[in-house]
């Protein structure tokens, strides 16, 4: 197969790679779309350690099963492999498994090629009105969807009352603010300093967008979901909030300071960080996506995996305006 492999720092290169190869109860799957996440961005810049060159990066995956069990079957991956036997995954938290693998990271390969095993239940079959490149957004979406489902039980207010804050209008903070809205928050307001992708945010119902640079932030708010993870953000979604309000971390930035724990002793806020989705997380999403409410999920740039290479440039160039790049195997 053909397979956009990581080879080096700011290295890519389109070659050929073995097929993989199934285990008991895994299922082949042509891939047909996939998105480059900015976990990806940060292996290929060399700055994630647990991603090892050589290797095929992509978690953000959806095609077709062409082998194995749901054979015919359109599919979107959860890409987070767990135990299904220790305490995290029999309680519901099985994101937090001890000995959960994630594709694109060892021993796993990932899906930024023209096929990918995975086992039957990571699948969640696509209906055939749902593009396979809106389905492969399932992934990103799912971190939004479990970072305010956990909100909902720590605010003290109904979300339906509730002022949010979201830092960063890129797909992980979109997303989030899409799952808001679908989920009925009262005021969404989403912190991004590109004028190009304040626009695309913009144009979403329901959602207002700022200049955190130029424009006056809000304050007082009830909920801040930061989508970005950099200092400079923990330090601005901190002091937006209310007391006693509610922080959930899904960037991961860096690992600068920000967050002002002084004022976050005094006001009582309450600081959740937040690690990908569950598996029903992930279910409950795509089946959001399927049934339309999340909106059209029309601000994905598409480009054929064989120019992969020059995409992640140009995201590092800061030249694409969308906030996800979806990668083609089959183009």
């Amino acid at each position: 197969m053909k397979a956009l492999v990581y080879t080096g720092v700011k290295q890519l290169d389109f070659i050929d790679r073995p097929d993989p190869q199934s285990q008991a109860g895994d299922a082949l799957i042509r891939v047909e779309a996939v998105g480059i996440c900015g976990s990806d961005m940060h292996a290929w810049a060399g700055h994630d350690d647990r991603r090892p060159a050589p290797l095929i990066l992509g978690h953000e995956a959806a095609g077709t099963v062409i082998d194995g069990p749901m054979t015919g079957q359109r599919v979107t991956v959860n890409p987070l492999v767990t135990c299904g036997a220790c305490q995290a995954c029999t309680s519901g938290r099985d994101n937090l498994c001890a000995t959960r693998q994630i594709i694109s990271m060892p021993p796993r390969e990932g899906a930024f090629a023209e096929l990918l095993t995975m086992p039957a239940r990571n699948l969640v079959a696509v209906p055939d009105h749902v593009s396979l490149a809106a389905a492969s957004l399932a992934e990103p979406l799912a971190c939004g969807w479990h970072a305010v489902r956990l909100a909902q039980k720590a605010l003290d207010i109904p979300l339906a009352a509730a002022r949010c804050l979201v830092m960063g209008g890129g797909a992980i903070g979109l997303g989030a603010a899409l799952v808001l809205r679908a989920m009925g928050a009262g005021q969404i307001m989403v912190a991004e300093t590109s004028a190009a992708r304040r626009a695309i945010v913009g144009a979403q119902d329901g959602i207002t967008v700022f200049d955190p640079i130029s424009d006056t932030a809000p304050q007082d708010v009830d909920l801040v979901i930061d989508g970005v993870g950099f200092g400079a953000t923990r330090a601005a979604g901190s002091q937006a909030l209310r007391p006693g309000g509610v922080f959930m971390h899904i960037g991961l930035g860096d690992t600068a300071p920000g967050l002002d724990i002084r004022r976050a002793t005094l006001q009582e806020l309450t600081f959740i960080g937040t690690y990908t989705y569950t598996a029903q997380d992930f279910r409950d999403t795509a089946q959001a996506i399927f049934e339309g409410r999340l909106g059209a999920l029309d601000w994905a740039e598409a480009a054929p995996l064989s120019d992969g290479a020059q995409a992640f440039r140009s995201i590092a160039d800061g030249q694409v305006a969308a906030p996800k790049i979806t990668l083609l195997p089959q183009a």
